[in-house]
């Protein structure tokens, strides 16, 4: 398949519009094939990644995260990457968060989705642990239950306030500090950057369907 046929997929799902101005999604790496045989699916491309593609003969890289700089040896093979547009496009990162919990999205604002539902606590953070055993909690109120829940796949503690100012008990996302913990006026479940957002090959997977594809073994370089 052409490479910008497969790149349409993409972009028709999550147009570049979308992409925040400081974002460099797109493409990281142009090489001058023409056609594409083999995708590798990944979230973040690295050494290792880029290993795993020519190993498994892959003529094309595309991840989530996008690339700020591209070293030499990166240079012989094909990778584009949809960021911050598939963040915020309908059906993306975190609508596939929310998902993979098995609720539904009650109201949309920009990055953030918010679920409306009466939950335990408890009981929602057993949903959580089966996507992210070893999440944080932060719970300053101390509460015990949830009506309005904020989802933000990735780093969206810039979004606290916002959440909070839409009604939201709680949210979810990844990369909390301690100072942003400590001073939260809401609920914070921290399931980790990672584990917020590689359910997202997913959707890459379902849009290219037509040609094959290969998941990237990857996992979060946290250890618990």
């Amino acid at each position: 398949m052409n490479r910008y046929e497969i790149i349409q997929k993409i972009e028709k799902f999550a147009p570049p519009e979308l992409a925040e101005s400081w974002d460099c999604s797109g493409w990281g790496v142009e090489t001058e094939k023409s056609e594409i045989k083999r995708v590798m699916l990944a979230l973040t491309v690295t050494n290792d990644i880029i290993k795993q593609a020519l190993e498994q003969n892959c003529d094309m890289i595309i991840s989530h995260h996008p690339l700020f700089y591209v070293p030499t040896a990166w240079k012989n093979i094909d990778i584009y990457s949809a960021h911050t547009n598939l963040d915020r496009t309908n059906g993306g990162t975190t609508d596939t968060l929310v998902k993979s919990l098995g609720l539904e999205v009650s109201e949309k604002s920009d990055f953030l989705r918010y679920v409306d539902i009466n939950i335990d606590i408890n009981e929602f953070s057993k949903k959580l642990s089966k996507i992210s055993p070893n999440f944080r909690l932060v719970n300053n109120q101390n509460k015990k239950s949830l009506k309005r829940i904020a989802f933000c796949a990735g780093s969206g503690t810039d979004f606290i306030q916002e959440a909070y100012e839409n009604g939201a008990d709680a949210l979810v996302t990844g990369d909390v500090k301690f100072h942003t913990a400590l001073e939260s006026p809401i609920i914070l479940f921290d399931i980790g950057h990672f584990e917020s957002e590689i359910l997202v090959l997913d959707v890459f997977k379902s849009l290219l369907k037509d040609i094959e594809t290969i998941k990237a073994k990857e996992k979060s370089p946290f250890i618990y």
